[in-house]
């Protein structure tokens, strides 16, 4: 425990949606754990997905995480009460609206909960852009987390955060470590947007530059030359201090990240020990990506046609997507499991071979930690990019070809089952490309870890953070 950080005050405040709660969840027991005090902000419908890990993780803190609960106004913005996570709205675009007026006007009670408890500083979501005017008024630094690579952000930061208007048919990023080409098509469109998202990024890219610095979940070993990049090349203060995950070691902190589906965490575990080391395919693309009917189809006749045992967690709510007497064809080799299961556990098992993602940051790195090889099929938001670090820098993917950036089915080409089987096969069916991938991603994994242990990269990073602040508070203070 580092001496006498226990005096210094951190409040964790995330965007409701789980893929942006659970790494500050991590974030705010890795602070805890080093002796900071740690209050972790978010609404009461959203408490339960947290406290039972909070409270698992307070026995051994000398500070235990306090979880400070405002009150959403679901019904003030015209959405049903209770409403208050990005995942019920992902459909409608008009409640999308509602939602994020909603947490915009979380400011007054965010506001007055800083004035009451005095944190030495703040931690916030990119995406509460507002939480800078709060910080300022009370002269503490706003730390902003992204939530993404330093690879993403560097791309970000070399085209903009505006959506492109009109460029070529593809586009070279400019003065980056490695020649990194996306179409158009892969970027985000300024017509896929809603007014109110538009309008935040504008504020994100203004209120950024008044924080005081940007927290990542990543660590130096896996990117670093984006790593200087973001820091020298774009002048950006930062501190790696992932990956975050690597704080839940036992077995029910793992399966207590996130939320329970259909099938217990047991049968996926069981199935998976039947099955032989290093031949499963596990295939997840997060709690917020939409698939049509079509495009589950192709997933699944591409599983089929590949020929491996897979294990496949498909989003609830989209219904008579399935081929006909699959269920019978696929016998024991696939197992479908409805909305969520353990993907921490799964993607540690032996039995498993790689990975199909959809390159959301949180599963790119839980990947990278886990030592597997991965299976590219990015939608939307920084999906693309992640996908050229994986492919590309990385080398330890193979991507599917996806081609169109879109949070909507209807923005996008079909994905076909040939296209599927081939990537599989690709990485699953063996031979010299394949195996060195499977290599790197396993030096990956244990990098991962060894930057998380005292000593390493993102242990002396987020200790170099917690002294800073400290030193800022004194100097204040005198």
């Amino acid at each position: 425990m580092d001496s006498e950080a226990h005096t210094l005050h951190l409040l964790f405040f995330p965007v409701m949606a789980q893929g942006h709660v659970l790494p500050m969840v991590d974030m705010a027991k890795l602070f805890a754990a080093r002796g900071v005090k740690a209050t972790f902000v978010t609404t009461a419908a959203n408490a339960a997905a947290v406290e039972a890990a909070i409270g698992r993780a307070n026995r051994s803190y000398l500070h235990p995480i306090h979880l400070l609960l405002l009150p959403f106004p679901a019904t003030a913005v015209g959405l049903p009460e209770g409403t208050e996570n990005l995942s019920l709205v992902t459909d409608d675009a008009p409640s999308q609206e509602k939602f994020l007026a909603g947490v915009t006007m979380l400011q007054g009670p965010f506001r007055h909960a800083v004035a009451d408890l005095h944190p030495d500083a703040i931690l916030t979501d990119w995406f509460l852009p507002w939480t800078v005017d709060v910080a300022e008024e009370f002269n503490i630094p706003r730390l902003v987390f992204h939530g993404t690579s330093f690879f993403s952000r560097c791309v970000a930061e070399a085209l903009g955060y505006n959506p492109q208007p009109a460029v070529a048919d593809s586009i070279v990023i400019p003065g980056f470590p490695h020649r990194i080409q996306l179409l158009k098509s892969q970027l985000p469109a300024v017509t896929q947007f809603i007014p109110a998202f538009a309008n935040l990024l504008d504020q994100i890219a203004k209120k950024e530059w008044r924080s005081y610095g940007v927290v990542v979940n990543s660590f130096y070993e896996l990117e670093p030359d984006y790593a200087e990049l973001f820091r020298k090349g774009y002048g950006k203060k930062a501190w790696h201090v992932g990956p975050v995950s690597l704080c839940n070691k036992e077995l029910e902190d793992k399966s207590l990240r996130g939320n329970r589906g259909a099938v217990d965490h047991d049968e996926c575990l069981k199935w998976l020990d039947k099955k032989e080391p290093g031949s499963v395919v596990y295939v997840c693309f997060g709690s917020q990506c939409l698939f049509s009917r079509a495009e589950l189809r192709e997933l699944a006749l591409g599983f089929e046609n590949c020929g491996h045992p897979f294990l496949w967690v498909v989003r609830s709510g989209v219904d008579g997507w399935m081929p006909d007497g699959y269920e019978e064809r696929i016998g024991g080799r696939g197992l479908i499991v409805t909305g969520w299961a353990p993907q921490i556990l799964i993607l540690n098992h032996e039995a498993v071979g790689c990975f199909m993602t959809h390159c959301g940051w949180n599963s790119t790195l839980e990947g990278v930690t886990a030592g597997v090889p991965m299976i590219t099929r990015p939608l939307f938001a920084e999906q693309f990019y992640n996908e050229k670090l994986i492919v590309e820098v990385l080398r330890i993917g193979v991507g599917v070809g996806a081609k169109n950036h879109g949070e909507r089915p209807d923005d996008r080409e079909l994905v076909g089952a040939p296209q599927i089987e081939r990537a599989l096969r690709r990485l699953m069916d063996g031979g010299e490309e394949a195996e060195g991938m499977k290599r790197h991603a396993k030096e990956l994994g244990e990098m991962a870890k060894k930057a998380m242990e005292e000593g390493g990269s993102s242990y002396v990073d987020m200790g170099n953070l917690i002294q800073e602040l400290m030193d800022r508070r004194s100097t204040i203070s005198t």
